[in-house]
């Protein structure tokens, strides 16, 4: 988007002008349009619709980004599995770098992502404890013993009341 905006700060410039004739630009932060893919846009009160439209008619590209990860989301939250493969399509076909990474990921595990999208069941309370586990282990490098070690997450365990 920075190369995009340096590049056409003179052609916008022509094209905006106030009363006096004057050139006057409208710059909208990269921080607003990222959180305009996470969040709709009615949660982010630093742009309106009119500047998102005039975004999407200067940047076509961030206009199919944003559609993508749209229904992305879509697809998780409906838990509709049989869109995932054209969804897989329509992002390969884009020839973003980033996405396409993103992609190989899904397709290298593809399995998992279908059960993650059909089933509400996930292993993040394990995870979270593992790496709890290996927090507290960092910490405690080369300063005691297995049996220290275990004694301090259990007491941790007891204090905190967290599983």
């Amino acid at each position: 988007m920075s190369e995009w905006k340096h590049r056409y700060k003179k052609e916008y410039d022509k094209d905006k002008s106030n009363d006096n004739g004057d050139k006057i630009s409208e710059q909208i932060e990269r921080k607003n349009l990222i959180k305009l893919l996470y969040k709709p846009i009615e949660e982010v009160k630093m742009i309106t619709q009119e500047q998102l439209d005039r975004v999407f008619n200067e940047y076509p590209f961030y206009t199919s980004i944003y559609h993508l990860v749209n229904e992305f989301r879509e697809i998780l939250l409906e838990k509709n599995i049989s869109k995932l493969e054209e969804w897989i399509d329509k992002a390969d076909s884009l020839k973003i770098h980033e996405i396409e990474s993103f992609v190989k990921g899904l397709v290298k595990d593809i399995d998992a992502v279908r059960n993650a999208i059909i089933y509400d069941f996930n292993n993040g309370l394990a995870e979270g404890s593992v790496n709890k586990l290996k927090v507290i282990k960092r910490i405690m490098y080369r300063r005691c013993s297995f049996d220290t070690l275990r004694a301090k997450v259990l007491w941790s365990e007891h204090m905190h009341k967290i599983n």
